[in-house]
């Protein structure tokens, strides 16, 4: 499966920016989806964050996904890479 990799950054209310990649298969071009998943996720933190802004969350690049990732996506409609500030 083609994986569309969409470079997303969100600022926590505490000032700190988290970076994460909202991967969708490669057909989703409807940004309001994309940003729809990245809210989901942002639902399940412990902190409060900003939502989602378009100039914050842009199509970086195709790739062909992990088992783990299409499984993911399989389950959800969406997985997500987290690669900066995601924790408590």
């Amino acid at each position: 499966m083609k994986i569309a990799v969409w470079d997303t950054y969100v600022k926590r209310n505490n000032g700190i920016v988290m970076h994460f990649d909202i991967l969708v298969p490669d057909f989703i071009k409807d940004r309001s989806i994309v940003f729809k998943f990245g809210e989901d996720y942002l639902s399940n933190k412990s902190f409060k964050v900003e939502t989602i802004a378009s100039d914050k969350c842009i199509l970086c690049h195709i790739e062909q996904g992990t088992p783990e990732i299409i499984d993911d996506i399989k389950i959800k409609g969406y997985s997500i890479i987290e690669i900066e500030n995601c924790q408590e």
